[in-house]
């Protein structure tokens, strides 16, 4: 996958922005950078939209630049000059696509129909934006029209808010979302640059769903484990469930039948999409501890890092455990990627040789 398409997936959520003054581009992308969210699609809605992205490029470079609603092959050109990252459409026109991937630039079309979605099929595209996500049915239109297309991940637009982005981001084939109410129009214009920051690290939260998971505590032995079990639940009525390496006493509290990482125990934290948080805990200077990642089904289930003191390890915890991205995608994948490089240049054999 390229890099681009990976950091998009990284943050999970991607501020889509109408701006009517490309002076206040500047403004704009380090409010979202100071959210902890430094990626936009800044849509050609507007005749700012190309000043503007060159402006945030050239002042705030960290930020990741995408150029939205880009009817045209002129649209495209001019966003990649001005230093669009990435390009993002409403719907599925044969020569912007075939253009973006001619210059080896990743294009996230919009698709709606099965049509659609066999059309991208057919060029090797990897994400695409389902839209309008809310007026064609929302989450359950998705999974019942990805059914057949079990490779494919999407970026739901339109309707999506800080109400259901969590059901969005649950979905397996949801890449990430995109969203304006993070940075509006309007407050752009009105200068409410702190606003704009602390909705966008609202969207990080909750693109994350951290929630506390349980307390580990490490024992010395199974019997000792077996005691503060059969104590937590004659005080507070806690249900024991015993493991083949440790026992809950209810949910929150587990207590190891030998000593496991950290001198104590371990804090374990529940995420949406374990890859993404890894990413984003790596952002704030975080590094996992070796020898910690646990794997079940080829999933990522489990992963730890070191607090400061030493006492408790951070455990990273994802329920539904995620593949990496590449196997995941061979593995639902129809074809191999060897066989769809064949299928494009038997196709499109224009764009093939644009790519050489």
């Amino acid at each position: 996958m390229h890099e681009t398409l990976k950091r998009l997936g990284e943050y999970g959520v991607v501020p889509v922005v109408k701006i009517e003054k490309a002076a206040d581009a500047v403004n704009l992308g380090r409010a979202l950078a100071a959210g902890d969210l430094p990626v936009a699609e800044i849509t050609f809605r507007t005749a700012a939209a190309e000043e503007a992205i060159r402006n945030i490029n050239r002042e705030v470079p960290e930020v990741l630049l995408g150029a939205g609603t880009v009817l045209s092959v002129e649209q495209a050109k001019k966003a990649l000059g001005a230093g669009a990252k990435f390009i993002v459409a409403p719907g599925f026109n044969p020569k912007v696509v075939d253009f973006c991937i001619g210059q080896g630039v990743p294009i996230i079309p919009g698709v709606c129909t099965p049509s659609e979605i066999e059309q991208a099929l057919e060029r090797g595209l990897e994400v695409l934006k389902f839209f309008p996500a809310g007026a064609s049915g929302g989450l359950d239109y998705l999974k019942a029209v990805v059914g057949p297309y079990g490779g494919v991940m999407f970026v739901p637009t339109g309707g999506v808010e800080p109400g259901n982005m969590k059901d969005y981001l649950a979905f397996k084939n949801v890449f990430a979302v995109g969203g304006t109410w993070i940075a509006k129009d309007t407050m752009i214009s009105a200068g409410k640059f702190d606003e704009i920051t602390k909705l966008a690290r609202e969207a990080v939260v909750l693109a994350l769903g951290f929630e506390f998971a349980h307390l580990g505590l490490n024992e010395q032995d199974e019997k000792k484990a077996k005691a503060d079990v059969e104590t937590m639940t004659r005080l507070f009525s806690f249900a024991p469930k015993d493991g083949t390496s440790s026992i809950f006493a209810g949910t929150g509290f587990e207590f190891t039948k030998s000593p496991g990482l950290g001198s104590h125990g371990h804090i374990a934290i529940s995420t949406l999409n374990i890859h993404r948080a890894i990413a984003y805990l790596s952002r704030k200077g975080m590094a996992t501890k070796p020898g910690s990642a646990k794997e079940k089904d080829g999933k990522l289930r489990v992963i730890a890092y070191e607090l400061t003191k030493g006492d408790y390890v951070l455990q990273l915890r994802d329920p539904q455990g995620h593949p990496n991205w590449e196997a995941w995608r061979a593995k639902n994948y129809a074809i191999s990627e060897e066989e769809m490089a064949k299928e494009l240049t038997r196709s499109y054999p224009h764009v093939r040789k644009d790519m050489e």
